[in-house]
């Protein structure tokens, strides 16, 4: 599944052609990329014609369009999944392979939601209740998104409050980096890289690390998520690419993972890989070490 900074890049993209577009009519071109939606495919359709788009959001990995008219306001919640790619194409523009829905727009574009894998797709949803009374309608979130942590870019992060979440874990810090509920948008790409910055090794229980280490450790995962969206994210294939259909270029700074075998860029010793919850993690032996006496 896409990371933070390929969600963030795509939003982006998509923020520029849709907001301020209408939404004419909508095509669901294969029945999983709908299967998430409550009502199925045809209300799916129902619920999007001839609604404005009003923004494009995301916290951490989730991405939505706010979406809108007189009647009705609703939230559409993409799962991008392992291939879904969210594209800009002119209407009468030849179809991209693995399309699964089309919404035309007013504007004589298209939004093209293709998927290779089809384990992606769309849904509407309503907002959830704010905890604030008088939260703004930007604010507000999908209710199939509302138990998710703030990441490291939202303007409300707090990350003292987010070193002490993590030290009530009683479980490896890889873990609690890719646990979205404490905190957002990381995954098995940027746990690997914010830990070697940090010299910690994943498979340390995160109640027994420091509060100053814990700190060190979210600069690095700001750090390096920050620095992959500067170049449009990491991609290993074609099929993260952003709403034009261009891939990011993170993947050549990249400093641990899928670097088994190869030296360490830091102190030359040669990095390691092991299993990890049906993964793979990629370290230093040397710069991470399994156990130290202190954070």
């Amino acid at each position: 599944m896409p990371e933070l900074p390929e969600v963030e890049t795509v939003r982006r993209g998509l923020a520029d052609h849709l907001v301020g577009r209408t939404i004419r009519k909508v095509e669901v071109l294969h029945p999983r990329a709908a299967r998430r939606h409550v009502g199925g495919d045809l209300d799916l359709i129902g619920r999007l014609r001839n609604k404005s788009v009003t923004g494009v959001r995301r916290r951490g990995k989730y991405l939505w369009l706010d979406v809108a008219d007189a009647r009705d306001r609703a939230a559409v919640v993409v799962h991008l999944g392992m291939s879904g790619q969210m594209l800009i194409a002119r209407a009468g523009a030849p179809d991209h392979t693995h399309l699964r829905i089309r919404a035309s727009l007013d504007d004589g574009n298209e939004l093209r939601f293709v998927d290779q894998r089809t384990f992606g797709g769309w849904h509407v949803d309503d907002y959830a209740e704010p905890e604030d009374a008088v939260a703004q309608s930007s604010s507000l979130l999908p209710t199939s998104v509302a138990h998710i942590a703030r990441d490291p870019f939202d303007p409300d992060f707090d990350a003292e409050a987010t070193v002490s979440r993590i030290r009530t874990k009683h479980s490896e810090i890889k873990r609690v980096l890719l646990d979205q509920t404490v905190i957002s948008g990381v995954g098995n790409i940027y746990a690997d890289e914010a830990l070697w910055r940090a010299r910690l090794y994943g498979g340390r229980v995160a109640d027994g690390i420091s509060r100053p280490k814990l700190r060190e450790l979210l600069t690095a995962v700001s750090d390096v998520m920050g620095e992959a969206l500067a170049v449009g994210g990491t991609s290993f294939d074609a099929l993260y690419v952003n709403v034009n259909g261009q891939s990011g270029y993170f993947e050549r700074s990249l400093n641990a993972y899928g670097r088994a075998g190869q030296p360490c860029r830091r102190c030359g010793q040669m990095m390691r890989r092991e299993s990890f919850m049906n993964r793979s993690s990629y370290f230093c032996p040397r710069c991470q070490r399994r156990s130290v006496r202190t954070g």
